[in-house]
């Protein structure tokens, strides 16, 4: 990880930075300590004819990104939904980076095809065409099925991707070794932790058996989902470097003279476009996470397609039940329940007052609530929340910052598509029926039932559990212990015994 060659990537990813501009804009978005900025120009200095220029009509730290290639893009767009890492204005500059990069030659994407598939592609296809999308990691060919005359879409990975990209991720490791190491401050960040998430996000994007699994999972999810529509997936012609999924046919959601020219409702367009989001994070707990306009197609019918499966984003149930609970204690402007939400979920640590808590969040509702139903952002909201639970010792937790970035990035297309939708109106009723159904007597009779099927199923187990118990503590030849093991061994037989029977009788009422 520390090799000569990754220090020497560095050196030129420096230079690069300093030549564009980018590193003075990079140490004003972080605020980065004056020694820090010495030492560093002193570094890359020598060698800023190392550095590539990049488009100029762009600006700075997109310029110099862009310019260093795949690996960057990609790492850009991930800091893009970390403004708690690089801060907002700097996550706003990066949101706007383009994934477009010249498509490689169709005879290569034809080679990587039959290869990885084991058959002639005029086997399988009677039409294969040239590029049609390009980004950093793969490019996307339109292609008609022989055996059924349906169009697909067949993803391809460019070729040696992987490699590359392993080489610039090491790099990247070390430089966060190095800013770890020698920038104390920067600690509560977690430099390589940052760099694991983005090592974790390319290799699922590398390996396209697992978008196709993502794809799969988010169609079976939204199969019922009415104006929503996410393509199948065709198992047999996909691969770890080939995807093939049905063909949309439609229009780009940025394409709004088009939409209107079609006819397509923007304002019910808008309400799918929010509503779907909200539906499939609380719901289903599993999320596009890039629901940018290029990745929406809106289509004849008028429902609106999501592509390219990437970047999903994972909520655990729990975490579902707060994130509802937050979003509905603002909606009814109750403080003093976020806050409890807060403590109860433990995101905010015990010692602090709930009450005072209680009135910071005050202060992040009332001026939302003040503005023009336009204006209203629950991604603002989100963004201002996590602010306040920052001040008052929360930790950072990634899976809540992407659900916030990625609600900002859905407000802005919902927006686009209706400048006068009310998020608020709009979102109200999906966060209502989560409620319904997850939060109350009914779904706690339904936990219940589960937590005791559960623990019905160790009942084979329990005497051996509890005899290894009272063995090991009459080993430590202590007068008590055996006592407290006994307690411990007949309260888990007993536990154990009763949730074996709730279980039991759970299943017969659910069977």
């Amino acid at each position: 990880m520390r090799g000569p060659h990754n220090i020497w990537r560095l050196i030129r990813t420096g230079a690069t930075l300093e030549r564009t501009g980018a590193l003075t804009a990079l140490f004003e978005a972080t605020n980065a300590p004056r020694p820090m900025r010495i030492a560093l120009r002193t570094l890359v200095w020598p060698f800023q004819w190392l550095g590539i220029k990049g488009d100029t009509s762009r600006p700075p730290i997109t310029r110099a990104i862009t310019a260093l290639g795949p690996a960057y893009i990609k790492f850009g767009q991930i800091l893009s939904t970390r403004p708690d890492v690089v801060g907002e204005e700097l996550s706003q500059q990066l949101q706007v980076l383009q994934d477009k990069l010249p498509p490689f030659p169709r005879d290569q994407a034809i080679a990587m095809i039959e290869a990885d598939l084991g058959c002639k592609l005029d086997d399988i296809f009677s039409e294969f065409s040239e590029p049609v999308a390009a980004a950093s990691i793969a490019q996307v060919h339109k292609a008609i099925k022989r055996d059924t005359g349906e169009a697909v879409a067949v993803k391809v990975l460019r070729p040696d991707i992987a490699g590359a990209f392993r080489k610039d991720v090491d790099a990247f490791y070390l430089a966060a070794w190095f800013v770890q190491k020698f920038l104390p401050s920067s600690r509560r960040l977690k430099p390589l932790e940052v760099i694991a998430h983005f090592d974790g996000v390319v290799r699922g994007e590398l390996d396209l058996r697992l978008e196709s699994s993502s794809a799969a999972e988010f169609h079976a999810n939204t199969i019922d989902d009415a104006g929503f529509y996410v393509p199948k997936v065709d198992w047999t012609l996909s691969s770890r470097s080939v995807m093939t999924l049905e063909w949309i046919e439609g229009i780009t959601a940025s394409d709004l003279a088009a939409i209107i020219a079609a006819g397509h409702n923007r304002a019910e367009l808008g309400r799918i476009v929010l509503q779907m989001f909200l539906s499939h994070a609380l719901r289903d707990g599993f999320f596009h996470a890039d629901m940018h306009q290029g990745n929406l197609k809106i289509m004849p019918n008028g429902d609106v397609a999501a592509l390219d499966f990437g970047i999903m984003g994972v909520l655990d149930a729990y975490t579902r039940r707060v994130y509802a609970e937050i979003i509905f204690g603002f909606i009814r402007k109750d403080y003093q329940r976020i806050a409890e939400v807060h403590f109860e979920a433990g995101y905010v640590p015990a010692d602090q007052d709930v009450d005072e808590f209680a009135r910071a969040l005050r202060a992040v509702g009332e001026p939302i609530f003040g503005m023009d139903a336009t204006q209203i952002s629950m991604g603002r909201v989100m963004a201002y929340l996590l602010e306040v639970t920052e001040r008052f010792g929360m930790g950072t937790r990634t899976e809540l910052i992407l659900l916030q970035r990625t609600m900002v990035v859905v407000e802005g297309v919902a927006r686009s598509l209706d400048p006068k939708i009310n998020i608020w109106e709009v979102s109200q009723p999906v966060v209502e029926s989560y409620i319904k159904e997850n939060i109350g007597p009914k779904a706690l009779a339904r936990d219940l039932g589960r937590t005791a099927i559960v623990l019905s199923r160790f009942g084979p187990k329990l005497p051996q559990i509890a005899e290894s118990i009272l063995m090991a503590q009459s080993k430590q030849h202590d007068p008590v212990k055996p006592q407290s093991a006994l307690r411990q061994a007949a309260l888990l037989i007993f536990g154990g015994a009763v949730a074996a029977g709730i279980g039991a009788l759970v299943a017969v009422l659910f069977s």
